[in-house]
């Protein structure tokens, strides 16, 4: 890659209607969050030397801009939120507005070189909008259950039916995630990878896939650290605390964790694992999160090495 002072960085703040950039101390502006008007900034962009678009992800509404900026050529870094605002309070900078956050993003590029970030294929963005409206229609379900105890008679035959029709999207939904994977052959062959190991089932396998690319090409920590279940210290002098795990993808964390459950009951050296941890005075969700790291690695080490072999 180019060094970084070759590097021309471009702060960009993504609101639902519009775009506020800023491409040096001086020069910026805005424009709105359409398809012409992106076209038009991109030809702005690609007037400068080795544009780096620096944008943090806003739970979606930067997909459009940043797959544009991409399909043209043009680097883009999408940071989370938290270390942008962390930036900020360390330059003392308490005000927020469009413009002032767009110059935030310009500075936070130069001073951190965030990673670039790579998009994904269209087979597992697919899988990954898939995986959205199951965990969607599962929600929902849940949240009928619940009405359901404390409501009246014509509530809850109201709630019958719409019950039903969440069933029957959530088997429709399931049926196009299977047929999804198994028309995808690379997509399919890891899965069945995956699913090798005691404990991890389809929804498992299939968000791994969705949600973690880097699966099988990063190390056992940095993948520790990407799913939050990574224990950080917080010792000063001579005071020793115990280990936090924090941040992290929370979607993968929340199914990561049904399935280390299973897997301390149901996968016999997992279980031992489990077994031993409790047994040296570890409490329960200590023990488990440490399963969910063991499985997490586990699974890193089955994509990334093909003669990888898992114990009788």
């Amino acid at each position: 890659m180019p060094e970084q002072n070759t590097r021309h960085y471009v702060g960009l703040d993504v609101g639902k209607y519009k775009l506020e950039y800023s491409l040096d101390q001086t020069h910026g502006g805005q424009a709105p969050y359409n398809a012409a008007a992106i076209a038009v900034w991109i030809e702005q962009l690609q007037q400068l030397t080795h544009p780096v678009v620096v944008c943090e992800s806003t739970g979606g509404y930067e997909r459009r801009v940043v797959a544009a900026l991409l399909a043209a050529g043009i680097e883009v870094c999408l940071v989370m939120p938290g270390r942008v605002r962390a930036f900020a309070y360390a330059e003392g900078l308490l005000a927020k507005t469009d413009p002032i956050d767009a110059d935030l993003l310009r500075r936070f590029g130069q001073k951190m070189n965030p990673r670039v970030y790579s998009l994904a294929s269209a087979a597992t963005t697919e899988l990954r909008e898939l995986l959205d409206y199951r965990r969607l229609v599962v929600a929902q379900l849940a949240e009928l259950e619940s009405r359901k105890e404390v409501a009246g008679a014509t509530l809850r035959s109201l709630l019958a039916e719409h019950q039903a029709t969440l069933e029957q999207a959530l088997l429709k939904v399931q049926t196009r995630l299977e047929a999804h994977l198994t028309a995808t052959p690379e997509l399919s062959q890891k899965e069945r990878r995956l699913r090798q190991i005691k404990g991890v089932g389809p929804v498992l396998a299939a968000t791994m896939l969705a949600y973690v690319p880097e699966l099988g090409q990063i190390s056992d920590r940095q993948l520790s650290a990407l799913l939050g279940v990574a224990p950080y210290a917080k010792d000063s002098s001579q005071s020793s605390r115990p280990r936090h795990v924090r941040g992290g993808r929370h979607i993968v964390r929340r199914v990561l964790y049904m399935s280390a459950v299973c897997a301390a009951r149901w996968n016999p050296i997992l279980k031992t694992f489990y077994q031993r941890l409790r047994a040296a005075g570890k409490p329960p969700m200590v023990a488990v999160v440490a399963v969910m790291r063991k499985l997490a690695c586990l699974m890193n080490r089955l994509i990334a090495d093909p003669n990888f072999l898992l114990a009788a």
